[in-house]
This record gives structure tokens, sequence and C-alpha cells, in this order.
């Protein structure tokens, strides 16, 4: 033994003592290289040095050869996105394209190749084969790179493979030629649908069972298959790979209970089993992990299951746990001081959602400084919780909804200015800020809303990112709170001070505020005119100023806001007409609501130029004139299950680690009968709504284009003429509302065709003829057809075999409306029955005459009496 470690050390003593020479590569592995790059698109020319000039390939970008050999050993050519902070464009503009040659394989000696994070789409290229053939690999990550398709089982080749990463590439099933890897360390094969849209369109990534071939990775220690389809158990063949160190199953749709031969796996540092749907209890596969020697879990996932009954039984004696993730669950139950005193370890602590009732002595100070916590709707209150007054290291505290009905404390203010989001949202808490808080506060992101504060507005430092105070009672001026700070600009992004009772006009102060990207200030008791200033906000993108009572016309200032998606201005007092500027201007705007004002005089054609409008809300107002023909041009009414987000997002220029990098659009919308607040699902929702105004003409045919709408409101204007018969190629309508107008002719039968259809109203007009026969339109309320000269069901009136009405009931209708024909015709006759007689009979003439003298002269001698007394 003795002399194999000498040997050895003489070996490495003269591989030091040999001369340093420079490693210059083969010139078939060069030509290689050029033909490799032929194929690829390279937008930020990181690959400038790849050419015949540069005859060295040692030296190239991204390559590294052997020292002695110089044989192409490795090949880095990955774009990390993480240098980009989230901004697509400048990561696109670095990130390589194009295709993948085969002439790779030509570099035998390549046990390196890294290509993840580009954007080799190929419209969908699958995953070449050819890489089975690179037999010399060790590490091949082709992660992210926008390959489709199934894993080539020529991947089994790979037998040297030690690191094999295809997450968010591959689809469909999992070879089971995976299970000949036997030498790998690492494996991913994980999906994830937050991933950058343009790669994630359209996949489902892996969506069979786990290969039971898993089972022979017996060195594995990394295995992460999240964010797939997997829909199953847990299959028992994880359970044998006991070198494990982090398994990742988050976000599978797995089921059922867990076994307990889970806690075979004793080097489990972390486990993920986030966003699935297991259920049953945390001890049964925890226990054997309490049984082994050494416990070396230090991050548990648990989010969004269905675990229940208290986990903190098994969870208490994780010595080392340093992130505990259980939020989303069903647990319920007492956690006390004890089951928390042995979690020393604990920094992340995220338990919201459950059913805990936190008892704990008023003098407790925990065993753990925490960074991140989140205990939303636990039972903590109704007292501040003074135990956080120790966790002085806090980054991040989520106290929503936990019942607390005390004021905040000054100490928390000042002994937490670490602290860098904060939520207290859904509780009771009372008082006034600014007796409580002695600086300005600094937290950058700070949810206060739907509680009980009151007086003046707090100040904030130039550090504040967000800010949410709405649901309250501030009450005055922002004056103070706007224009106080005029030292250096805001960084604030996001400002809600919606329902609350702010008074006196909008301060002219914004200019200090260049960075606001949502502003709310809906529902409280402004006056006056829109402050000019707020067109200095060019990064602004949502602004919600209803049911104020603002006057004046249409802002002109937003001309210069031309970030705008989001504008309303409803419920206000403002008139004028609506200027020819907004198409062009606020050409980005997805949501116009500008409902219950006084607007007056035409809809402007150019809102026509908002391609990307999905919501247009001018009811109420007093708008005159045909509806624009053009709305054929709104482009995003005319799109058939679009590819979108359900939310509608702002994004925000800059942010921190707990500051929102986007805020979520929401808006009040009219929508079937009733007026509800929109905001998941508001991506989804196409609505024009011009109803109650003073609108004239025919409803144009070329509306019938928006294919895409679903919610359309013509009622109370005074429109004539047909229903345009291609309604029935609407196909994604779910409401229609006519009502009230002067529309005529017959429901077109092409109606019949939207099954979507939910609400037809087309009372009180001047339609005719039999009511379509549909799945649904038999349905309907018959109220909604009343007022017409219609037929047929749901209206118990029958039709001839011509298709007209054998009676006819209505106010608005055509034909002969025999009840006032009747009542005019017995009018006259009793008239007649009266003064025929006087005229014919002189005797009866003078009697009749005599009776009136009579009662005159009694009523007189009555006035008279009364005047005497």
């Amino acid at each position: 033994m003795n002399s194999s470690i000498y040997i050895l050390v003489f070996v490495q003593l003269w591989l030091l003592s040999l001369p340093c020479r420079e490693s210059v590569c083969i010139p078939s592995e060069r030509e290689t290289l050029l033909k490799f790059k032929n194929n690829l698109n390279d937008p930020s020319n990181r690959l400038w040095s790849w050419n015949h000039n540069h005859t060295n390939c040692c030296h190239w970008y991204g390559v590294l050869c052997h020292n002695l050999t110089s044989h192409l050993l490795q090949l880095h050519l990955n774009s990390s996105d993480s240098f980009f902070n989230d901004d697509w464009e400048a990561y696109r503009r670095w990130s390589f394209g194009g295709e993948i040659s085969p002439c790779l394989a030509d570099l035998k000696h390549l046990n390196y190749l890294d290509l993840s994070a580009n954007k080799f789409l190929g419209e969908g290229m699958s995953i070449p084969s050819f890489l089975g053939t690179m037999t010399s690999l060790t590490h091949l990550d082709l992660s992210i790179t926008g390959f489709r398709g199934k894993i080539p089982p020529q991947i089994g080749n790979l037998s040297n493979l030690v690191y094999l990463d295809m997450r968010y590439v591959a689809n469909g099933t999992v070879p089971s030629q995976i299970g000949n890897l036997s030498n790998l360390l690492y494996l991913g094969l994980g999906g994830d649908s937050d991933v950058e849209p343009l790669l994630a369109e359209n996949v489902e990534w892996v969506s069979s069972p786990i290969p039971g071939g898993i089972r022979n990775l017996s060195l594995l220690q990394n295995l992460d298959l999240s964010g797939n389809s997997f829909s199953s158990s847990i299959p028992d063949c994880l359970y044998g790979l006991h070198r494990l160190k982090l398994l990742n199953l988050g976000d599978n749709n797995l089921h059922g209970t867990i076994s307990d031969a889970l806690g075979n796996l004793t080097s489990l540092v972390e486990l993920d089993l986030s966003y699935n749907q297991l259920e049953g209890t945390i001890p049964t596969f925890l226990g054997n992990l309490r049984n082994s020697r050494e416990i070396d879990l230090k991050y548990l996932y648990l989010s969004i299951n269905k675990f229940s009954r208290n986990p903190f039984e098994s969870l208490g004696s994780l010595s080392k746990l340093s992130v505990l993730h259980i939020d989303g669950n069903n647990f319920q139950g007492v956690v006390n001081e004890d089951d928390l005193a042995n979690l020393t370890s604990l920094k992340e602590f995220d338990a919201s959602g459950n059913n805990f009732t936190l008892k704990v002595g008023p003098n407790w100070i925990p065993n753990f400084q925490l960074t991140y916590l989140d205990v939303t709707s636990w039972h903590i209150g109704p007292n501040f919780p003074s135990w956080i007054q120790s966790q002085n290291k806090l980054r991040y505290v989520g106290l929503s909804n936990t019942g607390i009905l005390d004021s905040i404390p000054t100490w928390f203010w000042e002994a937490h200015s670490q602290v860098l989001y904060l939520n207290l949202s859904h509780n009771h808490i009372h008082g006034e800020l600014v007796t409580t808080i002695k600086n300005p506060i600094s937290i950058q992101t700070v949810d206060l809303s739907t509680n009980h504060l009151c007086g003046k507005l707090p100040y904030l430092s130039s550090d504040v990112y967000g800010l949410d105070l709405s649901t309250n009672s501030f009450s005055e001026s922002m004056q103070d709170f706007l224009c106080n700070n005029q030292d250096k600009p805001m960084q604030l992004e996001f400002l809600n001070l919606a329902s609350n009772n702010l008074s006196g006009e909008i301060p002219d102060c914004w200019i200090n505020w260049p960075f606001l990207v949502e502003v709310n200030l809906q529902s409280n008791h402004f006056v006056g005119n829109f402050p000019p200033s707020m067109g200095s906000l060019a990064e602004l993108q949502s602004l919600q100023i209803r049911n104020n009572l603002l006057s004046g016309i249409f802002p002109t200032s937003l001309k210069k806001t031309g970030q705008l998606i989001s504008l309303d201005l409803g419920e206000n007092n403002l008139s004028g007409c609506i200027p020819t500027w907004v198409g062009e201007k606020l050409s980005n705007m997805k949501i116009l609501r500008l409902r219950s004002n006084s607007f007056s005089g035409h809809i402007p054609n150019e809102i026509c130029q908002m391609s990307l409008l999905q919501v247009l809300d001018l009811a109420k107002n007093n708008l005159s004139g045909n509806i624009p023909s053009c709305f054929r041009n709104l482009s995003a009414m005319t799109l058939v299950n679009r590819s979108t987000y359900p939310q509608i997002y702002s994004y925000a220029p800059n942010h921190t680690e707990y500051s929102s990098v986007s805020g979520i659009v929401s808006v009040l919308l009219w929508l079937k009968g009733r007026g509800d607040e929109y905001r998941n699902i508001l991506g989804l929702v196409t609505s024009i709504d011009l109803s109650s105004n003073k609108l004239l003409g025919e409803i144009p045919r070329e509306i019938t284009d928006l294919n895409g709408l679903n919610f359309l409101n013509l009622s109370h204007n005074q429109l004539i003429g047909p229903i345009p018969e291609g309604i029935g190629n609407m196909g994604s309508l779910q409401t229609i509302d006519f009502s009230r107008n002067q529309i005529s002719g017959e429901i077109p039968p092409t109606i019949s065709n939207l099954s979507f259809l939910s609400m037809l109203d087309v009372s009180y007009n001047h339609l005719k003829g039999k009511i379509p026969t549909g799945t649904q339109l038999q349905t309907f309320d018959a109220s909604r057809f009343i007022g017409n000269n219609l037929c047929g069901p749901p209206l118990p009136i029958n039709c001839s075999s011509n298709g007209k009405t054998h009676s006819y009931e209505g106010s608005h209708g055509h034909g002969v409306n025999w009840f006032f024909v009747s009542a005019t015709i017995g009018f006259v006759l009793g008239l007649w029955i009266v003064i025929a007689p006087l005229l014919i009979c002189r005797s009866w003439r003078h009697a009749y005459f005599h009776f009136l003298d009579h009662v005159w002269f009694k009523l007189q001698s009555f006035y008279s009496y009364s005047i005497t007394v």
C-alpha cells in the first residue's frame, strides 16, 4: 500500500515538473466547430472569435481543451437568463438560436456539453437523436433550449453520463433506456409552467408514469421530476434510491397517500412534494427519518396539497430543518411552544392557508431566528404577537387574516427596519399610523389593506416600492402624503388607496413619483379636475379613479402615458367628448372604462386603433351618433381560444427580493346583469358595453367579425334596423343585451348556433316572428322577449303556420293594439249614451240643466256659510 502511494506521489510531481505547453487545437475539431457555428444564430456575436483568423480554437469562446492532448473536451454555450432580471428581450438578444448540427458527434473526446437556456426552437425541433452516439459525454445539459418531443431512447447509450439535465424540453414518455445510465448522479426531467412563455407554449412536458427503470440509478443523488403530469401515486421504485439527497416531485398532480418507505431515504437533504393532490398525515412518511442516527433534512416543501391533521408531532423533531413550507393544506390544530422548541435551525417558515391556532405565553421567545415568516390565516390575535420582537432578522412578514384586533406597536416599526415585505391585511387593526410611526415607512412592500386604520396617510421614504392601504378609513387630503417629500424621486411602483375617506382635490405633485406603474384611488371623495402632472407618469400602466366626484373633460395629460393598459374613470362627473387621440396615444390599452359619466358626442373611430382592447365600457353617458363600423379592427376581440394568461399584468421596471415585479389588474364590470370585480380571469374576458346612451342607426354588421367577443350590451339606446344576420358566427358570445331599442325585423335563426350563450335580452323593441329554436333559447326567461311581436317559446304565445302571432302582447311592436281600440270605442259609446237623449228630448234637456242649477245653488250656499263661520 505504501509503495503505491509513493508511486502516485512521484507521478504527480513528475507531471508538475513538465514544462507548461499551450494547447493548440486539432484542425479537424476546429473545422467541426466552424460547421456547428454555421447553423447557429448568434445575435450578440459571442462567437466572434470562431473564425479562420483565430486558428487556435482552444482559445475560442466557450471551448476548453485538454492540456496535453489538445483534444476538445468541453463546450460551454449556455445562456443563463439570471443576469437579465426578467428582461426577456435582452435575454433573447443574448441567447443562441438556430439548429444543432449533427457534426457535433465528430467531437469524439467531448465529455462536457452545455447548451442550456438557449432557444433552439427550429419550429418545434425534436431532441437530436445523434446525441446518443456521443458516448464520451459525462455532462449533458439541454435544459430550456426549446426542443420539443420525446426523449430519444438513444440517450440510454451514454453510459458515462454523470449529469443529465433535460428540464423544460422533454414531453411525452420517459424511455426505459434512462435506466441504463447507471453512473448518473444528477437527473433533471422537470418542467415548469412559469418558464418563459415562448418556450412553454402548448407543452405538456413529461406526462407518462415515472418509469421503473429509474430504480437502476443506484448512485443518483439529485432527481428533479417536477412540473410534469404524471397523475399517479408516487412509484415504489423511488424508495430504493438510498443515496438521494434531493428529490423534487413538485407540481405533478400526484395523488394518494405517501408510503412509510419514503423514510428509507435517510440521506435526503431536500424534499419537494408541493403542488400535488397528496393527502394523509405527515408522521406516516417521516417516522423512519426520525429513527435514523442523524437527520440531514434541511429543506421540506409540502405546499398546496391535501395533507391534514397536525404535522408538528413529526416536524417538531427535525432539528436541522432550515426551510419549511407547508402552506395551502388542510392542516389544523393547536401549535404550542413545545411543538416548535426543537426547530432551532429554522430560517424560513411558511404555514399560511391552514387552520392552526398558535398558543404561546406572552413572554415566549422562539429558539429560532427567522428571515421568512408567513402564518396567514392562523388564529393568533387578538393581541399583536409580541414574540415577533425577538425575530430581528426577518425580511418577510405575513400576518394577514390572523384575527389581530390591536394597533401596531411602535416597537415593531423601530425593531424591524430590515423587513422588506410586510402583510398585515384583512385584520381589525386600528389606530392612526402617523402617531405610531416616528419615521417615514421604509419597508419596501407594505400591505395594510382591509383594516380599520384612520387619520392622515403616513409618510413614506423613497425606498418603498409597493403600498396598499385600501379599504381602511384614512381621511382628509392626500396633499401631505404626496407632496411632502420633494428631495429626491420616490421609488414607489404600486399605490393603492382605494375605498377610504380621502377628500379634496387630487394633488398635482405626481412629477416626483416617476416610477409608478399602478395607481388606484377609486371609491374616495376626490373632487375637482384631473391633475395635469399625472401625465408625467411615463411608466403608468393601470389607473383607477372610478367612483369619485371628479369633473372636467377627459384628461388631456394622459396623452403622455403611452404605457397604459387599463384606464378606469367610471362613476365620476366627467363631461365633453372622448378625444380622438385616445386610439393613437393609448394604443396599448386593454381595458377602457368610462362608465357613468356625462361624456357626449360621437364614439371616435380612432378607438378602433386599440388593437389590444379587450374591455370597452362606455355605458351610461350621453353619447350619440352611430356605432363605429371599424370595431371589426379590435383584434383582441376577434381571436377565438387565444393563448393568454388568465390575468392581465402590469410590470414594474425595478424590483428587489420581495418587491412585486408585477401587479394583477382588476376592474369592475357589469356582466350578466350584475357588477363584479374581475381580476384572476380578466385576461380571458372580452366585452363591449355601450348601453344607456343615445346611440342611433343600425347595429353595424361588421361587429359580427368579433368572433372572440364574450359580452355585448347595446341596450337602452335608439338603435334601429335588424339584428345582423352574422351574429350567429360570434361563437364566443355569452350574453347579448339589445333591450329597449327600436330594433325591427326577425331574430336571425343563426343565433341558435351560439352554444355558450347564457343570456339574451331583446325585450321592448319592434321585433316580430318566431323565436328561433335552440338548445338554450327556450330556457331563457320570457321577460327577455316581451314588448315585441314575437311568438313561440318561451313566450306563451303560439305562432301560426307561417310564423306570425295569433295574439299580441307588448307596447312597442307593429300591428293593431286591440286594447286601445276597445277603450276608444267604449269611451265614444258611453259619451253618446249620455249626450244623445239630451239633444233629442227637450223635456229631458230642461230637467237636466234645472238639476245642475240646483246643485250649483247648494254649493254656493255651503261656501258662504263656511266663510261666515
